[in-house]
């Protein structure tokens, strides 16, 4: 497993100091992100040959976990630059030149990437479609004019990923690398989430932003721009990993409240109760029974989408349900905003709203299953018909 576990451990007690006032406020949380950065973990899948560490997606899994615990608006943040490296480092989409200029800048200050995909009237690229966002050829590069949403991390970022279509006759799609630094960029604060507050997922207008002809990746034919949710499969289980972190932290303040609540009528913790020795099966049952389909699934390899998607959607829900059970066992202590753990049930509700949906990964469970059966039912040969003589008898 790679990490650095005593950077780790300092860098996730960062992001819990942080995380309250920072769920509190809305504002971005860079007291958590400087912390990452400085302690080496948003560039943990840089690959080899760029001399980086190469972390794996396992890897990137346990790390996500951990600043999970921490603060998961950090997390997801965060997240999205490791995963941007680790798609680097197994597909080479970017160009060289631009990529390694990019890590350049990631040695004086917290190179921040995240793919600008959803828009108002699509939605979520995961249900198809093509996007509206335009990208026009000019002689130096490309303009850029579109609105994005849920943009996480919008006003920290330093690169947005715009998904994109071209003004030729017949529209190509790719992903355009736009800095934040340019003019004609605008971030809307829209974002007023239950949880995840601290994301900062706003939507973003571009107007006519000039780059480069060197900052797209990937131009392809429209019919082929399709997001492939099985390809995807891997990050989107990783995603998980954050909630897990989420509902550790969860469970870590419900056993602290039962041992600290003492009532005078008990005279001793309610911890040493059976009620809340059950609870605590219950909820560790849940909670660590996850993370084992996590970890199983991301150590096979992403060989198996299915098998992915079915760990992602399992895990999800007991961990969902894990922190249900918890605030229920503490009842109205548990809804109280002093309570550390009101915070985390407001963040796991997001565990499984990232694209592919729930309902979504679902379909593609249920047309595979049925995918499966017609293949195994057209392989096997049909009953030889009895003989004539068998049949005289009958």
């Amino acid at each position: 497993m790679f990490h650095d576990a005593a950077a780790l451990a300092a860098t996730v007690r960062v992001l819990s100091e942080a995380a309250p006032e920072a769920d509190r406020t809305g504002a971005f949380p860079w007291t958590g992100i400087r912390a990452v950065h400085e302690s080496g973990l948003l560039e943990s899948t840089v690959g080899t040959r760029y001399g980086g560490r190469g972390a794996t997606l396992a890897d990137a899994g346990y790390i996500l976990a951990a600043l999970g615990r921490g603060d998961p608006s950090v997390a997801l943040i965060s997240a999205m630059t490791i995963l941007t490296h680790l798609g680097q480092a197994t597909t080479g989409r970017w160009p060289d030149g631009l990529y390694r200029r990019l890590l350049a800048e990631a040695r004086h200050k917290p190179l921040l990437l995240n793919a600008a995909r959803v828009e108002p009237d699509l939605g979520s690229p995961a249900r198809g479609g093509l996007p509206d966002t335009l990208a026009r050829r000019t002689a130096a590069g490309w303009s850029i004019s579109g609105r994005k949403r849920f943009v996480t991390g919008a006003h920290g970022l330093t690169h947005f990923l715009v998904w994109a279509r071209t003004d030729d006759a017949e529209p190509k799609v790719g992903t355009f690398v736009v800095p934040a630094s340019l003019p004609g960029i605008r971030v809307i604060e829209n974002w007023n989430s239950l949880g995840m507050r601290a994301t900062g997922s706003h939507d973003v207008e571009y107007t006519d932003v000039e780059i480069p002809d060197e900052n797209v990746l990937e131009l392809v034919d429209a019919a082929q721009a399709g997001q492939d949710n099985r390809a995807h499969a891997g990050t989107s289980l990783v995603l998980v990993a954050i909630y897990l972190g989420v509902a550790e932290a969860a469970q870590d303040a419900f056993s602290r409240f039962a041992h600290e609540r003492v009532p005078g009528n008990l005279g001793h913790p309610v911890a040493r109760t059976e009620r809340f020795v059950t609870l605590s099966g219950e909820i560790d049952l849940l909670v660590s029974g996850a993370r084992q389909i996590i970890f199983d699934a991301l150590e096979a390899g992403t060989g198996d989408p299915e098998r992915l998607i079915r760990a992602r959607l399992l895990a999800g829900r007991q961990l969902r349900d894990a922190v249900q059970i918890a605030v229920r066992g503490l009842g109205n202590p548990g809804l109280n905003a002093d309570n550390a753990l009101e915070r985390h049930f407001r963040d796991i509700q997001a565990v499984l709203v990232h694209a592919p949906q729930e309902d979504t990964a679902v379909s593609l469970l249920g047309r595979s299953a049925f995918e499966r059966w017609r293949t195994q039912a057209e392989s096997q040969s049909p009953p030889a018909p009895a003989p004539a003589s068998i049949l005289r008898t009958a």
